[in-house]
């Protein structure tokens, strides 16, 4: 099969011919329809992902269709399928009480185990695995994978957002724009927060009712002024230090921050404690959610009760993931990049 293989750290992905995967014997191998690049693959690409290494292939966005089928495996070859990025066991005690996101012994395909920069991926526990609508786009299908169902989970489970609460969202990649879009199907009014005039200008389009460019200033001010003292929710989406303390600032009294970005490197941040205390934060870590609350969220998409569409930017072939991860290393575009060719 055709994959995109890491050799070197922040150097082109190499394409190249590599056997097709073996297929679990409780899970399925998919053809890869979609599979989005995701700033978690660039935190692998770049070596600061300590389960990425050379030769490893990429991708934990990704939806398919099962061309084998394991002896254990529930699925069954021709089944169209979304793949949540962390695919719990099934049988420890965080799995067997609908936690399966915090598995300890969890697959997550591209850190860890070959991804879906490929033709063809093997998807062990296939348990973890729901039915891809018919209606529903494979290109946009495959950021359900991680980016939307981290930001569902974030915004439902970790922080109950409530109508007419400010959530205040700090990057708008792929995570802030789905958190963006759900806070207001929720009811809350958003203000978001980046340094690229034109993903802000993309964000006041799709709803947010206010934007704070953080180069003019201090942000976290600017959002207490705009929320009237303070967001009751902050989502921070980029997993570095100067946006997690302005996410912990911005807050009101009794707000919650919710930690949706990866941290790069070995994680160790100074944040302002004081902030924390004074204001009797709730500080929550989120990652992914529970394959169980996938039909939810398919059915509200079904429905038309959220549109999806403006998040995904653009499709790449297999040969353009390159030039998608090394934008990360600048302020990117607006919209999300998805591969689906994986022909060239």
């Amino acid at each position: 099969m055709r994959a995109a293989v890491v050799r070197a750290f922040h150097e082109d992905l190499s394409i190249e011919n590599t056997p097709d995967p073996a297929c679990p014997d409780n899970g399925v191998v998919l053809e890869v329809l979609a599979c989005g690049v995701c700033r978690s693959d660039h935190h692998g690409w770049v070596g600061a992902h300590p389960k990425v290494g050379a030769g490893d292939i990429l991708g934990h966005e990704y939806c398919g269709t099962v061309v084998e089928a394991g002896p254990k495996a529930r699925h069954r070859v021709g089944d169209r399928l979304i793949a949540p990025f962390i695919l719990g066991c099934g049988d420890c005690m965080a799995c067997r009480t609908g936690a399966s996101n915090t598995c300890e012994s969890a697959i997550v395909p591209g850190f860890g185990a070959p991804g879906a920069y490929a033709e063809y991926v093997a998807v062990p526990h296939d348990h973890n695995l729901v039915h891809l609508p018919d209606s529903l786009d494979p290109a946009l299908a495959a950021g359900l994978g991680c980016r939307v169902t981290t930001a569902w989970h974030a915004l439902t489970d970790r922080a109950a957002v409530r109508t007419g609460e400010w959530v205040a969202i700090h990057g708008t990649g792929g995570i802030g724009l789905s958190a963006l879009l759900l806070a207001k199907m929720l009811g809350a009014r958003v203000v978001v927060v980046d340094i690229v005039e034109e993903k802000l200008s993309h964000a006041l389009g799709l709803g947010a009712d206010a934007a704070v460019d953080a180069r003019a200033g201090n942000v976290a001010e600017a959002i207490r002024d705009i929320t009237g003292g303070g967001a009751q929710v902050s989502i921070e989406a980029l997993g570095i230090e100067a946006t997690t303390n302005a996410s912990v600032e911005c807050l009101a009294t009794l707000g919650r921050h919710v930690h949706v970005g990866m941290p790069s490197g070995d994680g160790m941040m100074t944040i302002n404690m004081r902030a924390i205390y004074a204001k009797q934060l709730a500080v929550y870590g989120t990652r992914g959610m529970p394959s169980w609350k996938y039909p939810t969220l398919l059915e509200m998409i079904e429905r038309g009760d959220v549109d999806l569409s403006p998040m995904l930017d653009r499709t790449v072939a297999l040969s353009g993931a390159s030039a998608e991860l090394r934008a990360m290393d600048g302020p990117a575009p607006p919209g999300t990049a998805v591969i689906t060719d994986f022909k060239h």
